[in-house]
């Protein structure tokens, strides 16, 4: 492995990879295929998913669009390769990437997609803005994290133990403000799957002209759960 493909800080995301699938299969897996169906990919989109782990999503996407799945961890993606088959996932490809310095075109996908990912990663705005800038004019980011919340009693317990979650690879502290406000960026939509949940999901569109060939599937979802 080349140093630029260095595994993922983040224990979680390299050195528990054998485990990931029975720690977070429950957690995770119910909630990304809600969201990525509410997504309603048009057939002939192209998608792209950041930190796609073990694949606990692939199932989700339709196979009349274009997946391709990214992830710096090579023993995630073994794990997730394990999972397609080569009839049943044509549509979806793996392959080992830095997110945060990917090798595609600028404008190449239409969706463009992180769950779980964002606040792993070191450097969490420069991820979005690689985001952004392989999303097509009018594409849609969805991302789905912990962000820190706007009410101050909730953020102060949360950043208590934000030294502890940095040791295991991640961060409490990152607003959705950061985000959004300093990207090409127009938010959609933020909303929770359960008003108990740690977890919002983000839906974002970059600023641009429509090429018209996804007009009205780009649409504004309402907030079920504010932070």
């Amino acid at each position: 492995m080349s140093k630029e493909l260095l595994p993922h800080r983040s224990r979680l995301y390299s050195d528990l990879s054998g485990l990931y699938d029975h720690v977070f299969d429950r957690v995770f897996t119910r909630r990304i295929h809600a969201v990525v169906r509410r997504l309603a990919i048009p057939p002939g989109a192209r998608v792209l998913e950041v930190g796609v782990g073990t694949g606990l999503s692939l199932e989700a996407y339709p196979s009349h669009c274009q997946v391709t799945g990214i992830d710096l961890s090579h023993e995630m993606l073994d794990r997730a390769q394990r999972k397609l088959d080569s009839i049943r996932h044509r549509h979806i490809r793996l392959q080992q990437m830095d997110a945060m310095s990917m090798a595609f075109a600028s404008n190449s996908f239409d969706f463009v997609a992180a769950f779980h990912v964002v606040t792993v990663v070191p450097d969490p705005l420069r991820l979005v803005d690689e985001m952004t800038r392989v999303c097509k004019p009018d594409g849609q980011l969805v991302i789905i994290n912990h962000f820190s919340s706007p009410r101050r009693v909730i953020r102060g317990v949360v950043s208590m133990m934000d030294p502890l979650t940095r040791k295991l690879g991640w961060s409490t502290r990152l607003s959705i403000d950061e985000v959004i406000e300093r990207t090409e960026l127009s938010l959609q939509s933020r909303y929770k799957t359960s008003p108990w949940s740690l977890f919002t999901i983000v839906e974002a569109r970059k600023f641009g002209h429509h090429d018209g060939r996804f007009d009205g599937r780009f649409i504004s979802r309402p907030s079920m759960v504010g932070n």
